[in-house]
């Protein structure tokens, strides 16, 4: 990936933070602009190698690149100059430049390049890897690809990998609109609305209260980069429309995710304020240090990221955005469908024939619910690197490789698989807990695993005595309160999307200033009265301004009581910060009390922050003996202890008791 520069901090003597950034010099030659579209596809792809930079051409799109460094310092397209951002400001400086350029290929069909630099212990803080970055430019093609292979050979000491990135920051008096989602796009503030006086920064940098933006319509709303995130499983296109005479778009695509960390739940950066579009290979964002790339010393390690395809589009009629946004969308899909792709030159990206595939039917199997075995409707299913039940949701050194199963019965197929050993794993909307294949699965090229049916059965000790929410993995659907008018976001209004409004913490305070409310078993409603994240509230005034723990409290009523029975309190988790609970029973307050439980410290992904509705997912199990409960009403109070910061807290996902086993019985066996 040419256009980007590998920026280093060293954190440790064994840690290094790898940001790969798009860089813009000062000046750069530039030969004259690219034709319009379809000028001269027939001509093919020119290539024009100067002194300090190398220029790529195909009659459609224009890409220049610094010689060696590797870094863009220009795209023409549709009659503009350039698109990318082109000023005399250091705010993408830092980078780790390439040392040792090399064309790859170069005919009419298509030019690919690499710039690659290489550990030097010699050198202070030189990487610890070989970061070999390409670019590929194809005949007729509105675009550009870009992809990297990271590489740490097994002579040399270890490494920690916390961010690698593909960033663009777009001309800022051309590109005002931006897309996300169909939901999430629209006219956006500029960058130097951000800045003091017209911004104010809130409780993080990144949040800012815009109070003097250039367009007033924006006056009085928040901007935050994390606003705008979304799952891996949804981040197929986002990016900027410029205005004026023709609007042309510029998209970044990501045809696959198997080069990305965290599987399909992990939620990280698109696109934001700058005007900035992001591709985020490795990030921590909404999981924490948990999927840090940890090499370890003398590992052998190779990863490819990408490609991915920056793709460029335009109107010459000024018709609508959308007209463009449904245009990248569909060029999304065709990009997928081409995956994996057969272009890219380095033998270290797989091609088709050297994939394999596995496939099978996951059944559910849990007696309370069912008699029978029931199709896994929709499971997320996948394969990656071996380990425990969950592992996949902090992985990030692998690959991954994930699909959803039939709505129908269950079945499931996993295609273009690389070769390698894997676990499969799954979870099932709708039930608790994390599948995990008991043997391994070995995937060769051009084989295809068929592993026939396979029996899921969730943590389940007995009945289902009372329950809230639905176990998604999301706190979607819990009471997400509206923002403070304050801070209100126009972009957010609908339920979908509120949870992404500023400052929410907040407004637990706001609605329950005095005491903390209490949740009733067949009256409440949790979608109403069952907020969202469990946060600390602020107490005292002016210097003397803390958080303060708050209790959530779930009232009950049993008809009758085992009470030499165990009892099971499932307690389901959507996201956590620096978190520690602890469970009461009927407000046994001893320490030691057996009525009394209390997890760990855990959690480090900030959602609540960074306005998710889901990180990492956690679920804990607390037995309660029978003689603890009585007959009558009960309650159970979870109370998050921590409260040093107003960040601090989980997101609910669900929460279950269940009676202990011998209380239950099926129903279609009484006579």
């Amino acid at each position: 990936m040419p256009m980007a520069a590998v920026q280093i901090v060293q954190l440790a003597a064994v840690t290094s933070s790898l940001v790969l950034l798009l860089l813009q010099p000062v000046a750069a030659t530039m030969v004259p602009p690219a034709a319009a579209p379809g000028a001269r596809d027939s001509a093919g792809v020119t290539l024009h190698v100067q002194r300090h930079q190398v220029l790529v051409d195909n009659g459609v799109v224009q890409v220049s690149v610094s010689k060696p460094q590797g870094q863009i310092t220009g795209v023409r397209y549709a009659g503009e100059r350039n698109l990318l951002h082109f000023g005399n400001g250091d705010e993408n400086s830092g980078g780790l430049d390439s040392t040792d350029f090399r064309v790859v290929s170069s005919s009419e069909e298509q030019v690919e390049l690499s710039f690659r630099s290489t550990y030097d212990p010699s050198r202070f803080n030189s990487v610890r890897l070989t970061v070999d970055k390409r670019l590929v430019m194809l005949r007729g093609s509105s675009g550009f690809y870009c992809y990297a292979i990271f590489e740490h050979a097994d002579s040399w000491p270890a490494l920690n990998i916390t961010e690698a990135r593909l960033a663009f920051k777009l001309n800022t008096a051309r590109f005002n609109y931006m897309a996300v989602s169909d939901e999430i796009q629209r006219y956006m503030p500029r960058a130097v609305d951000r800045d003091p006086p017209r911004g104010k920064p809130l409780a993080y940098k990144e949040a800012v209260l815009l109070l003097n933006p250039l367009e007033p319509q924006f006056k009085g709303e928040v901007d935050d980069k994390y606003q705008y995130s979304l799952d891996n499983k949804d981040n197929k296109v986002h990016g900027w429309i410029s205005g004026g005479p023709v609007p042309v778009g510029f998209w970044v695509i990501t045809p696959s995710n198997e080069f990305k960390s965290g599987g399909p739940l992990k939620r990280e950066l698109t696109s934001h304020v700058g005007p900035t579009s992001l591709t985020m290979f490795l990030g921590t964002h909404y999981v924490g240090n948990d999927i840090v790339a940890k090499i370890d010393d003398g590992e052998n390690w190779k990863k490819v990221m990408g490609p991915v395809f920056i793709y460029l589009n335009s109107n010459p009629r000024r018709g609508s955005f959308q007209a463009l946004w449904e245009d990248a969308k569909a060029q999304a899909e065709a990009e997928a469908s081409k995956w994996p792709y057969t272009f890219p030159e380095s033998p270290d990206f797989h091609k088709a024939t050297q994939r394999g595939s596995v496939t099978g039917r996951l059944l559910v199997r849990d007696k309370y619910v069912s008699g029978v075995d029931m199709p896994a409707r929709l499971a997320y299913v996948g394969l990656a690197a071996p380990g425990a039940p969950g592992s996949w949701a902090t992985e990030s050194k692998g690959y991954q490789f994930w699909t959803r199963a039939s709505v129908t019965c269950g079945s499931f197929a996993i295609g273009n698989v690389l070769a390698g050993e894997y676990n499969l794993y799954a979870w099932v909307p709708g039930f608790l807990g994390d599948y995990i294949y008991a043997a391994s699965v070995t995937v060769s090229a051009g084989g295809a695993v068929s592993l026939g049916d396979l029996v899921f059965e969730p943590p389940r000790s007995g009945p289902t005595l009372w329950e809230m929410g639905v176990p998604d993995r999301s706190a979607a659907e819990f009471f997400i309160p509206d923002p403070n008018p304050k801070y209100l976001s126009k972009l957010f209004l609908t339920r979908d999307n509120k949870y992404r409004q500023y400052g929410l913490w907040d407004r637990y305070a706001d609605l329950y200033p005095r005491a903390d409310p209490v949740f009733t078993v067949g009256v409440s409603n949790y979608s109403n009265d069952w907020f969202f994240a469990h946060v600390t509230r602020k107490v005292g005034g002016g210097v003397g301004l803390t958080n303060a723990p708050t209790t959530r409290r779930i009232r009950f009523n049993l008809g009758r009581v085992v009470a030499d029975g165990t009892y099971t309190l499932r307690v389901a988790l959507a996201a956590a910060q620096m978190s520690r609970l602890q469970v009461q029973v009927n407000e046994a307050t001893r320490k030691g009390s057996e009525g009394v439980f209390n997890t760990p410290e855990f959690g480090d992904g900030n959602a609540i922050a960074r306005h998710g509705d889901h990180g990492t997912w956690w679920s804990f199990e607390f037995p309660i003996k029978g003689y603890l409960l009585m007959e009558g009403e009960n309650t159970i109070s979870i109370t998050q202890v921590r409260a040093f910061s107003e960040f601090f807290g989980v997101m609910y996902d669900y929460i279950r008791l269940e009676g202990p086993p011998g209380t239950w019985r099926d129903p279609t066996t009484l006579l």
